[in-house]
């Protein structure tokens, strides 16, 4: 009797190379960054001086690596592609004393089992090269070729017959915002190397070798970013620990600004994360976390990075001392500085500075005294303002514009409660028939403006106190005025009418490669907001045009704290999720802030404005926008009850 088939599926067999190596490439092949990872670290241990990296298509197409290596035996060409090959490590003691990049022997063969593959290398003093060919996983013979000194490895067409991840992959700028992330990983570690990035052959990256970390960073975060960082080096029980940490004027979003590096090698610990955000507490503002760039220095037998295929998680001995080392560092550094803000004096005008230069000290003073002198000149009549100049403060706007055509603009919006503006209270006749409306019937605060007779105060230039008819309420000023400006987005967004600026000078901000990509990769998303973004070469964007709503936001921040949300999205968040989550930081950076003072005619605006929000009790991120406090619970408590 012939089996059956469910007996044959049952059965256990062994697998073939092929599906071996295919499953292998599954865990340490997850996009073309995973490749570039792997090749790139293999340079590192050939003992490289230059390395060259050339993508195109995101990696998709093409991953070109070549360095000038120690480069390959001939006799070891085809043991190259092979499964658990490597001359890293000879034996299972090895894996507690490694201290080259990679060790695990599988990266060339899983890459070369979903790719069309080619290695060419030549040995340090030998008179020729060798050249190996691998298509999908079929080996072909190694044959003689020309070739310089070092090693050239080209990946085409990945995933090609895996049609199953390649529909996973994103586009092409995202992904190659993944590469240009491991490519500045390798570079932080590295910077005695000479490397190059290139992608559809424009360089994104030529970084010439040097001896100083500080200056490398600047070529990835910009002057901005490193003149705020501060050195650090400790050392205890055979650790040692150095590297630059930021001020903590400076933070992220997300963790994606923290660099850790064993031994040379990028980690991600959980431990020491949490160290380092220890260290910050109370420095940083809850929700923010800290930029670092450290180096982690350990006796290789304490630390098994043989851990996970990606070898970006380790298992440290014993890891209390490192939280230690870590967390008393960065401590005690900060004890001995002063760690006050810099006031960020206003600008006359972001495309002036990005077209000229900075400001140089004598006319920015000259510019500041005149601009204090307009402001303690006593206003020619009571003008109530609008929710645009609560964002901005005077004569700072991102673009040029003259205060004729801000008062124009003014003149022509201040009727038009609905997007953001109070109407006049100069007329007497006005302000009658509104105190009148708000005592008729069962109204109450909630369903009328603020009243002639209902007194409000600002405290701890926080909070505004608002008397009521019930009592007192409470009001969070940058949760209500981020919850009018979210309403205003939205609704705008929904109706296609985002008003844009446009600017006469694009502003010029310095992101990461991977902040700029993954920027650019949402160029469609951005323009609906109305943040209109262009590339300008490297990792620049240009910024030339933007919500009026949002005049006040610094670019730089906007822009890098909108990379870090869209990137915390995740993979498959729908669009209309993207843009609401996009409405709700944006709101949050055009609102008012706490510590800032409001003059009596701006606290009745912001009131004005609260009683035409569809919901006023809550910012966009749920937190209440208002307490309340009635007259019989201050009674009670007073005593007065039954008096």
């Amino acid at each position: 009797m012939s089996p059956t088939h469910t007996d044959v599926e049952t059965r256990i067999r062994q697998l073939t190379p092929s599906v071996i190596n295919k499953i292998a490439a599954g865990e340490v092949i997850e996009r073309p960054a995973s490749v570039v990872k792997e090749l790139l670290e293999n340079s590192v241990d050939a003992l490289s001086n230059r390395i060259e990296v050339e993508i195109e298509n995101g990696g998709v197409d093409c991953i070109r690596i070549v360095d000038d290596g120690e480069g390959i035996h001939p006799d070891d060409f085809e043991l190259s592609v092979a499964s658990h090959a490597t001359s890293k490590i000879i034996d299972a003691d090895d894996l507690f004393r490694v201290q080259t990049m990679g060790f695990r022997g599988e990266a060339l063969a899983s890459i070369a089992e979903v790719s069309q593959f080619q290695i060419r290398s030549r040995r340090r003093g030998a008179d020729i090269g060798m050249e190996l060919n691998v298509h999908g996983g079929l080996l072909k013979e190694p044959h003689v070729c020309g070739c310089p000194e070092g090693t050239r490895i080209e990946v085409r067409q990945l995933f090609f017959n895996t049609p199953v991840r390649r529909k996973f992959l994103k586009t092409p700028a995202t992904e190659f915002g993944h590469i240009s992330e491991q490519f500045t990983r390798i570079a932080l570690a590295n910077p005695n190397l000479h490397l190059v990035l290139r992608h559809n052959d424009k360089i994104v990256y030529e970084l010439p070798a040097t001896h100083r970390l500080i200056e490398r960073l600047e070529l990835f975060y910009g002057s901005k970013l490193t003149e705020q960082l501060i050195w650090v080096e400790s050392e205890h029980q055979g650790a040692h620990i150095r590297g630059y940490v930021a001020h903590p004027s400076q933070s992220k979003a997300t963790r994606k600004g923290q660099y850790l590096f064993l031994n040379g090698r990028w980690i991600q610990d959980r431990s020491l994360q949490h160290a380092l955000s220890e260290a910050y507490r109370g420095l940083v503002m809850v929700g923010r976390h800290p930029i670092s760039f450290l180096f982690l220095e350990v006796d290789p037998n304490q630390v098994d990075v043989n851990v996970h295929p990606t070898k970006s998680e380790v298992r440290f001995q014993n890891s209390q001392i490192l939280y230690r080392l870590l967390l008393s560092t960065l401590r005690n550094q900060f004890l001995s500085m002063d760690l006050d803000s810099r006031l960020d004096l206003p600008n006359r005008s972001s495309n002036a500075q990005s077209a000229t230069g900075p400001i140089p000290a004598e006319e920015l003073k000259n510019e500041l005294n005149s601009w204090v002198q307009k402001e303690l000149q006593p206003p020619p009549g009571k003008v109530l303002f609008s929710a645009d100049s609560l964002n901005a403060p005077p004569q700072q706007k991102l673009g040029e514009q003259d205060s004729q055509r801000s008062d124009e603009t003014f003149a022509s919006n201040s009727s038009l409660p609905l997007e953001g503006h109070s109407p006049e209270v100069g007329n007497d006749s006005e302000q009658a028939s509104t105190g009148q409306a708000s005592t008729d019937g069962d109204s109450n605060e909630e369903s009328s403006p603020i009243a002639d007779d209902v007194r409000a105060m600002q405290v701890h230039d926080c909070y505004l106190v608002v008397e009521t008819r019930e009592g007192l309420t409470v009001i969070d000023q940058h949760a209500l005025h981020e919850r009018i400006m979210y309403e205003q987005l939205r609704r705008r967004v929904l109706s296609g009418k985002v008003e844009v600026q446009k600017m006469l000078m694009p502003v010029m901000v310095e992101l990461s490669s991977r902040e700029s990509q993954t920027l650019l990769d949402q160029q469609e998303v951005l323009a609906e907001l109305g943040l209109i973004i262009e590339g300008f070469g490297g990792s620049t964007i240009a910024l030339t045009g933007y919500p009026t709503l949002m005049s006040r936001a610094d670019p730089q921040s906007l822009l890098r704290d909108l990379a870090d949300q869209i990137e915390s999205q995740g993979r498959r968040v729908e669009r209309r999720d993207m843009i609401d989550s996009l409405l709700h930081m944006m709101s949050c950076k055009a609102a008012i802030k706490a510590g800032q003072r409001l003059s009596l005619e701006e606290i009745e605006s912001l009131l004005a404005q609260r009683h035409l929000c569809d919901d006023h009790h809550h910012c966009p991120h749920g937190r209440p926008t208002a307490l309340k406090l009635t007259r019989e619970e201050l009674d009670r408590q007073f005593g007065r009850l039954g008096s």
